[in-house]
């Protein structure tokens, strides 16, 4: 379930406005009336850097103003390190701006990395220039920053010189600057430069060979990082956890399920199995070879998870169409007391919709709004991703408020609205979106004009369908795919149009396939046309025999019309072919979950009740006259 106090806001109150007690012990366990010189503060300023705690490091900062243990370079060095590794960077931008004193090179790498560890690369680069400009001679703690930066800003030019600046002060064998540089030039795609720094260092630890490995998998040259993952053991370097996530990643991607096994053996013999990165790796990759059990024994052995862990095991379970148990790790994980992020809700929104939990994505927007989520243009995905739940959920009045409090609107934003409304029966109103999305200047895709066509189908507004479809590609530049014909075929279907169908169906320019002839024959049954019903469903049987939807579909135009005969020959077919009819399914969305039930379910911990209560109900329609249809 998920906890309401969570989205109400009542966990996210940080503890640092409680009042400071310096009589409380440190986070090295000693009362501050102990710490009685500066190595001491420094000392603890260092533990609460590592473990994060901002409270105490507050304090320690107050404790060390009162005693006038600020003036010293390396006390402003290790309050900008404190609050940058707790994500404060503001408050160490300000012990900087207030040391002015005191702003040499180890203040100004201080900043610098704060900045890159806060992932904020241009104010890093910015502070940079303005080390240079201040006379502050950058060292080898320097470089390796700002190269990131640079290549997180996309500065090539800047790499470059930095590059030529090492010659000058010395430091062009410098291992873990020659590293970044092998990052950023691959980032760049400049895999001459890489291999050039890589091969001039005349030392090659372990981060160099990790760099490269993880650059090039980074820009999708995956056989170039596996090329690179063997040199290193020939080279007789033994691969570290950064290898490990690197490789795996590589593996992954390309759904290499055997040498992520074999890499899964080497990781538990190197004793790696009890770091949280690599367990998140293994995760991914099991779960992107589609083996969901693997990755969720991984998960729930881990004595530690953080934030990644949980996103991956959701994304896991989405990738693989398991909405329900995507929902089911996000309340564990809410119970486990860790707040989502956003990429915890771009995964868990689509599970949502895909349910239509609307409980669920309703707190879900309630903690966005809360925290400041979505607010922001960049955030368009997630913006989108709720539009698209309330649009599936029947909520046209809600997606269309979020839709116009979007300050920018993509493709997908337009595309959402106009499929919203069409496939709950607002044909006019898709249709006035998709004019106000030419007035808006947006040029129209493949999916703008699924939407569109749905939309007449579901609203029976057959001549502009047709035009629409006439129009696609000489007014709009979209060529029409089997999707688009499917619609207008589905849209003929619906208005008793099946001659027209037809002769489309037989036409077009594409050839068509089972789903096309499957909207045939719905159509067919809708209007008892049987001639066509035996046309359509022979096409079917021919292509995708193995489908039981086409079996039902013309079992029951048969019925209908009463010929019982060729009813029990159509079942006798589906015996033939082992065919078996997929159970229906059904769900309900309760307030402590969605309860998903197929036909005769007993797994559900409270069948008996469910099954009292129906029966009770069941007996009590009868009473009425209620006679089931069996």
């Amino acid at each position: 379930m998920i906890k309401r106090a969570i989205f109400s806001g009542t966990r996210l109150k940080a503890d640092f406005h409680s009042p400071i007690n310096f009589s409380t012990a440190s986070s090295t366990g000693q009362p501050f009336q102990s710490l009685a010189n500066l190595p001491t503060c420094i000392a603890s300023l260092q533990e609460c850097a590592h473990h994060k705690n901002l409270t105490r490091g507050k304090q320690l900062h107050s404790y060390m103003f009162i005693n006038g243990f600020l003036y010293s370079p390396l006390s402003t060095t290790s309050l900008i390190n404190m609050y940058s590794k707790c994500n404060r960077i503001a408050d160490a931008l300000s012990v900087f701006n207030a040391s002015t004193h005191d702003q040499n090179v180890f203040a100004y790498n201080a900043i610098i990395a704060g900045f890159i560890a806060n992932e904020l690369p241009k104010p890093a680069f910015e502070f940079y220039c303005r080390m240079r400009f201040a006379g502050v001679v950058p060292d080898k703690f320097t470089f390796p920053s700002v190269t990131k930066a640079c290549s997180d800003i996309l500065e090539v030019l800047e790499v470059r010189k930095i590059h030529g600046l090492l010659f000058k002060f010395g430091l062009e064998f410098d291992l873990f600057i020659g590293s970044a540089l092998v990052h950023s030039y691959l980032k760049f795609a400049l895999m001459e430069e890489a291999q050039e720094v890589f091969e001039e260092l005349p030392v090659r630890d372990v981060v160099l060979w990790n760099a490269m490995i993880n650059g090039h998998a980074q820009i999708g040259q995956f056989d170039m990082a596996l090329e690179v993952f063997r040199g290193m053991g020939e080279d007789g370097v033994v691969p570290s956890r950064f290898t490990v996530t690197g490789v795996l990643s590589v593996f992954s991607v390309l759904g290499d399920l055997n040498n992520g096994k074999a890499m899964h053996g080497f990781v538990v013999k190197m004793g790696y199995d009890s770091g949280v990165a690599v367990l998140n790796a293994l995760i991914d990759m099991y779960g992107k070879c589609k083996c969901v059990v693997d990755a969720l024994e991984i998960f729930d052995m881990m004595d530690e998870k953080d934030i990644v862990s949980w996103n991956s095991i959701i994304c896991v379970h989405e990738q693989c169409g398991d909405h329900d148990g995507t929902l089911e790790l996000f309340d564990r994980m809410l119970n486990a007391g860790v707040q989502p992020d956003l990429v915890t809700i771009t995964t868990v929104l689509p599970a949502c919709s895909h349910l239509a939990a609307l409980m669920h994505g309703r707190e879900i927007h309630g903690y966005m709004i809360i925290n400041g989520l979505g607010k922001d243009s960049y955030d368009v995905y997630v913006n989108n991703a709720i539009m698209d739940l309330y649009a599936k959920c029947g909520c046209m009045r809600e997606a269309h408020l979020v839709f116009d409090k979007m300050s920018y609107k993509d493709v997908a934003s337009w595309n959402i609205m106009i499929m919203g409304y069409g496939m709950h029966g607002f044909g006019n109103d898709a249709l006035d979106m998709f004019s106000r999305m030419i007035e808006a200047q947006l040029k129209p895709d493949e999916v703008t004009f699924v939407g569109v066509l749905s939309a007449c189908s579901h609203a029976g507004i057959v001549s502009q369908g047709h035009e629409f479809l006439a129009q696609m590609q000489l007014k709009y530049g979209v060529v029409p795919t089997i999707e688009h014909y499917t619609c207008v075929i589905d849209m003929l279907g619906r208005a008793g149009q099946l001659e027209e169908a037809y002769k489309l169906v037989s036409s077009m320019p594409i050839e068509a396939n089972p789903v096309v002839w499957r909207a045939f024959l719905a159509a067919c049954r809708l209007h008892g046309n049987e001639p066509l019903a035996e046309v359509a469903a022979q096409q079917i049987f021919e292509l995708e025999p193995e489908h039981c939807g086409s079996y039902v579909l013309m079992s029951n135009v048969y019925g209908a019309v009463g010929r019982y005969e060729e009813v029990l020959e159509v079942r006798d077919i589906m015996r033939q072919q082992n065919v078996r009819k997929t159970p229906g399914c059904s769900w309900i969305e309760l307030g402590n979950g969605v309860h998903v039930f197929v036909t005769g379910d007993r797994t559900h911990p409270e069948d008996y009740f469910i099954y009292a209560g129906l029966n009770s109900l069941t007996a009590r329609v009868s009473e009425h006259g209620f006679v089931p249809d069996v």
